[in-house]
């Protein structure tokens, strides 16, 4: 039996985590076409190259407001070092494990503005489960343009504890079938060097494999999760050109590795207002979940 000496943080580390609740930053942007040109090629989408004032693709804003942390102050992980902003969250294995986005209509982000986004922590939370330790933490991010608000977006960040010897995945769950729409990707190193460049993201786990193998105890390189929810919604871009997205929520269910090719999956409702979205491995198991909500722009 589990006994609170054989945890890792004690009540008074988890109030010290507690008491970044509460904490902001604000970063200013200009958003410049370069980073979507750069997103489209890296999606394979062979489209016009964004101009000034083109409303950014939904999730573009994930390459803007970036973290650019001095190489001094990168943790042994390739994230900053933790503290500041984010709580100083001990546990070794980070992941971005999923979020909640509304975009406001009539006012999209668009090339060329100069934007503004402020971030403030929700909650800290501790759970204890059959994989160990696990911190979430919500962090709400609002994006403002000169006219106002964009969009608001609700960001779940989970830290788990090492991975032990002969420890087991947590079971699977099958994936659907039959999806309307439907899209093979090859997760190999380029696409994921490309998108880790996209995003200033030096987080080991996507493009060291000795890494990620040895000290996290992965299989491979693991596939960004944000990558995966952008080709959720370039996916639905394809098949509908002409809707605007309203919301966006997604859920990483189950890491996916380099190893193998993976498959993106989309099913419409009857009236086009709704798409059900997921994700699936080479062996058919469910690793993310969404939904989209759109509005048809005739």
């Amino acid at each position: 039996m589990e006994t609170s000496n054989d945890r890792a943080l004690d009540a008074a580390a988890i109030a010290h985590l507690q008491q970044w609740v509460g904490r902001s930053e604000t970063l200013t942007d200009d958003i410049a076409a370069a980073p979507l040109r750069g997103l489209s090629a890296t999606l394979d989408r062979g489209d016009a190259p964004p101009e000034h004032g083109d409303a950014v693709p939904p999730l573009g804003h994930w390459l803007y407001f970036l973290p650019q942390a001095p190489q001094s102050q990168i943790g042994p992980d390739g994230h900053p070092k933790r503290g500041g902003f984010l709580p100083p969250v001990p546990l070794p294995r980070r992941m971005w494990a999923g979020g909640r986005l509304v975009w406001e209509p009539g006012n999209p982000l668009r090339v060329g503005d100069a934007a503004r986004k402020v971030s403030r922590i929700e909650s800290v939370t501790h759970k204890t489960g059959r994989s160990g330790e696990m911190v979430f933490v919500l962090v709400r991010h609002e994006v403002h343009n000169e006219r106002g608000l964009c969009l608001t977006e609700e960001h779940d960040i989970v830290y788990r504890a090492a991975a032990q010897p002969g420890e087991k995945a947590a079971a699977p769950t099958p994936a659907e079938t039959g999806a309307t729409w439907r899209r093979e990707i090859v997760p190999d190193d380029v696409l994921l060097f490309r998108y880790s460049a996209l995003t200033f993201n030096g987080h080991r786990i996507h493009y060291d494999r000795q890494y990620v193998t040895e000290v996290e105890g992965y299989p491979g390189l693991i596939v960004h999760g944000p990558l995966i929810a952008t080709l959720l919604t370039d996916l639905v871009r394809r098949h509908e050109s002409h809707a605007v997205m309203r919301r966006f929520a997604f859920r990483a269910l189950r890491p996916t590795f380099d190893l193998n090719p993976f498959f993106i999956n989309g099913e419409p409702s009857a009236d086009g207002r709704q798409v059900k979205l997921w994700a699936h491995d080479h062996e058919g198991w469910l690793t993310m979940q969404a939904e989209a909500e759109l509005a048809v722009v005739l």
